[in-house]
């Protein structure tokens, strides 16, 4: 036989191909099941049982020959895609709505100058933009201004914004590193931060889950943690969105497998949406999956569940390094309060964290310990009219179409708003109503909720400037510090809404009821600095 025949053989072996018909063949899995039975057996059993091994596995030889020598694991949707071609299609499709638009934009849901005001010199303030589509969720994340200080860059400038969708892209065949020779992570740029961390990537990509032990915690065996170099940890990330986030490729089973959602799932010692709030919830069976001699534990869904599925990203969550509310003490990635769902929706966020002592920053004209949310759309949505009646975030977001082509039914993977398939979601359930009337309803509350969200605003600018004035005039400490307290409660209960998707939507009562806590604790606040600086001018 020659050489390039025998080797077309060995690559058809390798991948399961018969040659004899050009159709899949049965993988053998003899050679894994010695030392990897549970995952074989699952195989054998499932929807991939006719996909060998080496599909999604390169370097399997050499780890035949030496258990030490690891495979490689394709990490890549369009691995996934070369089979599922409608999911993968539409998981990619690019949104209408252009990148690094501003939040802080004057029709933006966190308008400028009062966001910049409100959250002093955090991060965010450098840069706050609207979601995009998923196909750039690493991108994006990457390159904001906020996150590695202009560091990575995109190869061709602006043109980066011309991709088209329908597939995925690879990050570093986008983006560059302007700083190869070194990991500082350090602002490089003016009007730039470094706050990124090697927890941030965890909501972005799947690419590091085999070397990231539960929680992220530093064990022997894990080669990046919570305190990793973040610039060393996203150089290692090169998909976002994959498919093995929600479906194990094993057993094809749905599952979770973001560590904090987990860790959140299991925890029982206080509030939590999930066991106290949703409406309908799904058993999750987690199991330790970690074969490198470290804990890595996959949350196994009874059922396909898209809201536990989402709400491994869409969540307020803790990923960086904070301060004790009670000692001013640095909290550091040393702690796993770094990488941390609170699970508690508005109603309970700010005892939440008064509970487990944990603030971002302190704001520079007030002296107030805050928190900075991040998007906690499960759990807003959880308990709401839309949850108690049944629908998930499949539902509204991810609808069953048909192919065109095929006329078949398939569940679309583009993450968008319910307005490009008003029949396939509202019109689903409000059968005697029509497209135009459900976008009529769907911007009412939406503009209902912006003036609520507008008011709350004013309330807190008319706090900031009595806590200019008081401070300027040297008022009493205890009057600062209960005017301090009312303004943790004002900024939770305001900012939470501008960081949250969908706020108008999602669970619009309990949006209105927590800015009207956000408006009262500033007029309260307002109105105890207004007396103290009358006292002080009696004396």
């Amino acid at each position: 036989m020659h050489h390039q025949t025998k080797h077309l053989a060995a690559l058809i072996a390798a991948i399961g191909l018969s040659a004899a018909t050009g159709a899949w063949a049965a993988p053998d899995l003899s050679a894994c099941q010695t030392c990897h039975a549970d995952l074989t057996k699952t195989h054998a059993s499932a929807g991939h049982k006719d996909v060998a091994c080496t599909t999604c596995h390169g370097g399997v030889e050499d780890h035949l020959k030496n258990m030490k020598q690891r495979p490689t694991v394709s990490m890549d949707p369009a691995t996934c895609g070369a089979c599922h071609q409608d999911q993968y299609k539409s998981l990619f499709t690019v949104s209408d709505r252009p990148a690094r638009q501003s939040k802080k934009a004057a029709e933006g849901p966190a308008p400028d100058p009062f966001f910049d005001r409100a959250m002093g010199a955090h991060g965010f303030t450098k840069e706050h933009d609207l979601p995009r589509a998923h196909t750039f969720m690493a991108i994006d994340q990457f390159i904001v201004d906020r996150a590695f200080g202009g560091r990575f860059e995109p190869k061709e400038g602006w043109l980066y914004t011309t991709l088209e969708g329908g597939k995925s892209y690879k990050v570093w065949d986008v983006l560059k590193d302007n700083h190869p020779e070194n990991n500082e992570h350090k602002p490089f740029k003016p009007g730039t931060a470094a706050a990124g961390n090697a927890v941030c990537w965890t909501c972005k990509s799947s690419d590091l889950m085999l070397d990231w032990a539960y929680m992220g915690d530093k064990v022997e065996g894990a080669a990046f943690n919570r305190g990793s170099n973040a610039v060393d940890v996203v150089r290692k990330v090169n998909h976002a969105i994959n498919c093995n986030f929600c479906h194990d490729p094993h057993n094809t089973k749905p599952r979770i497998i973001r560590d904090a959602l987990i860790e959140s799932i299991e925890r029982k010692d206080g509030p939590n949406v999930w066991h106290e709030v949703a409406a309908h919830k799904t058993d999750v069976e987690v199991k330790d999956m970690g074969v490198r001699g470290f804990t890595r534990k996959v949350g196994y869904l009874a059922k396909p569940d898209a809201n536990l599925m989402c709400a491994q990203c869409h969540v307020e969550y803790i990923c960086n390094p904070g301060i004790d509310a009670k000692t001013g003490e640095k909290i550091g990635m040393d702690n796993r309060l770094t990488n941390h769902f609170p699970m508690v929706n508005a109603d309970q966020i700010e005892a939440y964290y008064e509970k487990i002592g944990y603030r971002d920053f302190v704001h520079p004209l007030t002296g107030a310990k805050l928190v900075k949310m991040q998007h906690p759309d499960f759990e807003t949505y959880l308990g709401s009219k839309h949850d108690k009646a049944g629908a998930t975030c499949q539902n509204c977001h991810m609808p069953k179409v048909k192919d065109e082509k095929t006329g078949k039914t398939y569940t679309l993977h583009w993450a968008t708003s319910p307005r490009h398939y008003l029949k396939e979601t509202c019109l689903s359930c409000h059968k005697d109503k029509t497209e135009a009337q459900m976008t009529s309803a769907i911007d009412a509350m939406h503009g209902y909720y912006t003036g609520k969200l507008r008011e709350a605003e004013s309330r807190m600018d008319e706090m900031f400037n009595a806590f200019e004035l008081a401070l300027a005039v040297g008022v009493d400490e205890k009057a600062l510090e209960e005017a301090r307290k009312l303004h943790s409660t004002a900024h939770v209960n305001w900012e939470y809404w501008t960081a949250v998707n969908g706020a108008w939507f999602h669970n619009p009562d309990q949006a209105v009821r927590s800015l009207a806590k956000a408006a009262k604790a500033a007029q309260d606040a307002t109105a105890i600095l207004r007396k103290a600086m009358a006292e002080k001018q009696k004396k």
